[in-house]
């Protein structure tokens, strides 16, 4: 969706008109600043919505979410996230971000535009694994963007079997 300037500020205009019609309308000092509140936050929530479709349309958008399902073998310290040998992204953790992921919290690492055709995303994990040794280790994988959003997520995982946490990215198929 393209949106001219000048289309944009008009909209942004006769919203703001609305809202003081609306906060001229109502009876008592409080009510009237209640409803131009709440006329601000729902006028906020649409130039925000205008902005995000304006700078990341659906033909280039990359979106990469992080989750993960882990506690025994590994603990969670950075991300760093590649995108053709590029850093996109880099996320140092909290305790109370991680205590937030291990309890089905999921987090949007990055929100970009990618141009069509295949691109590398790479992405790396520093924490603490097994028996409280540093751990590093990478997951990559190879994309092939077309005119539609690309989604992917970063999972890391518990692996009862092997005794040590799995890295992989999962492409979301919209």
């Amino acid at each position: 969706m393209t949106i001219k300037p000048f289309r944009a500020l008009a909209l942004c205009s006769l919203l703001l008109a609305s809202a003081f019609s609306a906060w001229a309308e109502t009876e008592t000092p409080a009510e009237e600043l209640e409803s131009l509140k709440k006329s601000v936050l729902a006028l906020n929530r649409d130039l925000l919505i205008l902005e995000e479709e304006l700078l990341y349309p659906d033909s280039t958008q990359l979106v990469v979410f992080l989750s993960l399902d882990v506690g025994e073998f590994f603990s969670l310290d950075a991300v760093k996230l590649m995108v053709d040998d590029k850093l996109v992204a880099s996320e140092l953790y909290t305790e109370r971000q991680v205590s937030a992921l291990v309890r089905g919290g999921i987090q949007r690492l990055h929100l970009g535009n990618l141009k069509n055709g295949r691109h590398e995303i790479s992405a790396f994990f520093t924490g603490k694994g097994p028996m409280g040794r540093e751990y590093k280790r990478a997951a990559t994988i190879s994309v092939d963007k077309q005119d539609q959003p690309t989604v992917l997520e970063l999972q890391i995982m518990d692996s009862e079997a092997l005794e040590q946490p799995t890295f992989s990215i999962r492409h979301w198929q919209l």
